[in-house]
């Protein structure tokens, strides 16, 4: 595959790299948009090809050279992505940050108790991110140098009774990332946790009431920012972060009798 990591309009200014894992559509694609229009080359992966070679084809035919690296990918094949992580910093010529979006979260209802279900939230919520985003640890751990983010989900701080497991494949996202963080602080890598309340996604589908609702491209932004001034942990938009702040305080007794 071409590197395309010059830009011809600002030719002596360091072209950075990213990798957006999830980048067909949602927070992934306009995260991929707006790293694009910041100056990156963007190495995105989704499992949906048609959308993913959708966006490509969308940014690309206004920037020259293409910016937008695109590979077909699921993140459950977990046994590809040391291979496909080398192959991919190599294409980009390089890499300075990674951005792990992707997730799912099928409808469950109060009374359902659907392994099936359960196990592919873990896969791709959690246990994808792991995969992925221990090769970039590695990797930035030994250049001294880098950035991971994790886009979460408010739905982590609590466990609560609506989606149990998706709560806890975003809890457990929370802790690895807190652990990444403090093992790579002193290395020089930053990591951020993105927690995000509702977004104007396909996610939202399952949501039976929402509100303070965003979109993905007032998310992306946000994100953007974080990225920017090397933020630990935001909340999207902030004031979830006050609500976050009550709910871990709610005292259990009375928590398990709230019906959100």
């Amino acid at each position: 595959m071409t590197n395309a990591t010059s830009n011809p309009t600002r030719p002596l200014e360091p072209q950075k790299r990213a990798i957006v894992v999830g980048a067909s559509s949602g927070i992934g694609a306009a995260l991929t948009h707006e790293l694009v229009r910041q100056g990156y080359t963007v190495a995105a992966l989704a499992r949906r090809e048609s959308l993913l070679q959708e966006l490509c084809q969308r940014v690309n035919t206004a920037v020259t050279p293409a910016k937008i690296l695109p590979y077909t990918h699921n993140v459950t094949d977990y046994d590809e992505i040391p291979g496909l992580f080398q192959t991919v910093v190599r294409d980009l010529g390089g890499l300075d940050l990674i951005v792990y979006v992707a997730g799912t979260q099928p409808n469950v209802a109060l009374d359902e108790y659907d392994f099936a279900k359960d196990r592919a939230m873990m896969e791709v919520n959690l246990l994808g991110a792991i995969a992925w985003l221990n090769q970039a640890a590695q990797r930035f751990e030994r250049a001294g140098s880098g950035h991971i983010v994790g886009i979460s989900s408010i739905a982590g701080d609590r466990g609560r009774v609506g989606a149990p497991v998706y709560n806890t494949s975003k809890a457990g996202l929370n802790t690895y990332l807190e652990a990444l963080r403090n093992r790579l602080t002193r290395h020089g890598v930053t990591v951020t946790t993105v927690k995000p309340g509702f977004v104007d996604t396909v996610l939202l589908e399952n949501a039976p009431k929402t509100f303070w609702v965003i979109s993905p491209e007032q998310a992306a932004a946000a994100i953007f920012q974080a990225i920017r001034r090397q933020k630990q942990t935001i909340y999207l938009p902030a004031r979830w972060g006050l609500v976050g702040l009550i709910i871990r305080h709610i005292p259990s007794f009375i928590f398990r009798r709230m019906k959100f």
